[in-house]
């Protein structure tokens, strides 16, 4: 696929202005626990009863740990390891992410050392495998799997994040019940879960949660929420057999937390990175209005998006570039199909994965976002600039904003900067920080 710069698609889009920008600041409740905190909390969860007594001294325990960029990931992991050896147990960890790490042993343990966890910062073996067992079948009809590791342990600790799922809605999302469900169940059970299309998550992974619950020795969850700015806001063991009952309440609590571009809608969104650390879709579509499928809704109103670059952090997993209708040269030529496709095939969702158009610089990628969008003023075209859809506490705003930011017209949302014209290197890469 040849993409070069000063060729005809340049020559289109060279006389197409960027207006000028400035740095916002949004801000939302800040409640929060900090990491120093965390491991005190989590030994006064874990020693509630019934908590407390669920782990004997000499059971063998897996703790599970996920694929997503959680908020202190592995001080809560390591917590929840000590805690378990003080009591005399053996505490292991097992990778709960489905088919993420390229659905291979190696790639989920790679997944987790990149979130610091491992053997030798956990103090503790990190079991590892693809392999499953089948626990039955669900009341909708499907295979029940279970990491066999796992399911051979004397007990499973469900340590997860609850938050809104980016594809469908329903009383149990991304949380306890996903974990087990789709995390626990490796790629066999992500395939299960997702078989029946995204209209039908909620629903199967309930129904296969209810039986993992009834057939495999799972003693309680330990989930965290975060707030707007990806910091952990809540820590709470639950009971196996209140699961159930207290995750959708959670999850209500979650929604509550989320942030927003206060705004509300623009005509062009720049992503400056997406990847795995950020959103299971790379972007999460609560924040940028970006959806794979018609069975959720929220975010940003937009028209037209681009993403300019690609996280380290994802190995080449660009799950979430067909979310966007524009990316750079830059971050096509960091795709690794084969750890971005795993993701597609087990979750039958394609739209993530298409390649949207692709120009050489990022600065051609904004002119063209602006240059195709229909039924707005070019004179005020209204562009929002984040860092990724994790961290969007500092913004920048196009100056069509400027004057209702000025006035108080979004509570929260404030100006830090003059309009300027956002600057670029000879090669079209964009400088211009949204922090400084």
């Amino acid at each position: 696929m040849q993409i070069k710069k000063g060729g005809i698609v340049s020559k289109l889009l060279a006389d197409v202005p960027v207006p000028r920008m400035f740095r916002a600041e949004q801000i939302f409740p800040r409640e929060h626990i900090a990491p120093e905190q965390i491991p005190a909390l989590v030994e006064a969860e874990l020693s509630k009863e019934p908590i407390r007594s669920k782990i004997k001294p000499g059971m063998e325990i897996a703790i599970t740990a996920g694929s997503r960029g959680i908020a202190n990931v592995a001080v809560i992991t390591k917590s929840i390891v000590d805690f378990v050896r003080a009591c005399g147990a053996h505490p292991f960890i097992v990778p709960a992410m489905g088919s993420h790490g390229g659905a291979t042993a190696e790639g989920q343990l790679e997944v987790l050392a990149d979130y610091g966890i491992s053997p030798e910062s956990m103090g503790c073996e990190i079991r590892s495998g693809m392999e499953v067992v089948q626990l039955g079948i669900s009341d909708t009809g499907l295979p029940v799997y279970l990491d066999k590791h796992a399911y051979q342990a004397d007990g499973i600790i469900v340590s997860c994040r609850i938050k809104p799922h980016n594809s469908f809605r329903a009383r149990y999302e991304s949380g306890i019940c996903k974990m087990m469900a789709v995390g626990l169940g490796k790629q066999k059970g992500a395939e299960a879960v997702h078989s029946d299309g995204v209209e039908r998550m909620g629903e199967n992974i309930l129904s296969i949660a209810k039986v993992i619950l009834e057939k495999a020795p799972v003693l309680f969850a330990i989930p965290c929420i975060e707030n707007a700015y990806d910091e952990t806001r809540l820590i709470e063991a639950i009971d196996r057999d209140d699961i159930l009952a207290r995750e959708p309440d959670l999850l209500k609590f979650a929604f509550s937390q989320m942030p927003s571009l206060l705004v509300g809608e623009c005509d062009v969104l720049v992503v400056d990175e997406i990847g795995k650390n950020y959103s299971g879709s790379g972007v999460d579509p609560n924040i940028t209005g970006t959806f794979s499928t018609n069975y959720a809704q929220g975010g940003v109103k937009v028209q037209r998006t681009c993403f300019l670059d690609l996280s380290e952090a994802s190995h080449g997993n660009s799950l979430g570039v067909g979310l966007s209708d524009v990316i750079t040269k830059r971050l096509f030529d960091k795709i690794d199909t084969e750890k971005m496709y795993p993701n597609c095939i087990t979750s039958t969702v394609l739209a993530s994965a298409r390649i949207p158009v692709v120009v050489a610089t990022d600065k051609e990628a904004i002119q063209l976002c602006i240059r195709t969008c229909t039924g707005i003023d070019h004179s005020r075209v209204r562009v929002i600039r984040i860092p990724n859809s994790l961290h969007i506490g500092h913004i920048m705003l196009s100056e069509a904003y400027y004057e209702d930011v000025k006035s108080g017209r979004w509570p929260g949302l404030f100006a830090r900067s003059e309009p300027e014209e956002l600057r670029f290197d000879s090669e079209g890469n964009l400088l211009t920080p949204i922090i400084v």
